[in-house]
């Protein structure tokens, strides 16, 4: 038997949950050149420039961005699978800094951890803040989203899928609820 699938977010639905998580950032900020989105791989990092792009678009102002792989950081490789890392990228300090951490789907709080483990290598913010298109909830951490797309109640066994163009061809978010 074949999984239910429900369609969460469409297309157009992902553009404006970016576009209102984006003013919800620059209304928090502050001062923008403080900022710096840091996109989790592997989707978190075109849900970061996608946010970019919208707050150049909202103030003319370039945020400065980076991408995190957190492979080697993980306490819980056993449960999901060995990962090939992929290179980090974060070009500025980010001593000082208020770093935005933007991931696809929050359920456990494992990868958020992760993230702040590995975001201590690159130097001491002086904020970190949360956000995510998707909150599924179920943590085992005491890890709240600051920016939130999409609070979706869940159950332990379903799964949130995450398309994005960029990666998948297509943009949309989906329940799959096994049968």
């Amino acid at each position: 038997m074949q999984p239910e699938v429900v369609e969460i977010l469409s297309p157009e639905e992902i553009r404006r949950t970016c576009n209102r998580l984006a003013s919800e950032i620059v209304e928090q900020a502050g001062d923008l050149s403080q900022i710096v989105l840091l996109g989790i791989y592997t989707r978190g990092v075109p849900l970061a420039q996608m946010l970019g792009a919208q707050i150049q678009a909202l103030e003319g102002f370039s945020v400065a961005m980076g991408a995190l792989d957190i492979t080697l950081y993980r306490d819980d490789l056993a449960t999901i699978g060995i990962r090939t890392p992929v290179k980090t990228h974060i070009d500025v300090d980010l001593t000082g800094r208020t770093v935005v951490l933007v991931d696809d789907v929050i359920f456990k709080g494992r990868t958020i951890r992760a993230a702040l483990d590995a975001i201590n290598d690159y130097g001491r913010p002086d904020r970190v803040r949360l956000a995510v298109l998707v909150d599924r909830g179920h943590r085992d951490l005491p890890i709240h989203p600051d920016f939130t797309g999409r609070q979706l109640p869940t159950a332990q066994q379903e799964q949130v899928k995450v398309y994005l163009k960029d990666i998948d061809g297509r943009d949309g978010v989906e329940l799959i609820r096994p049968l």
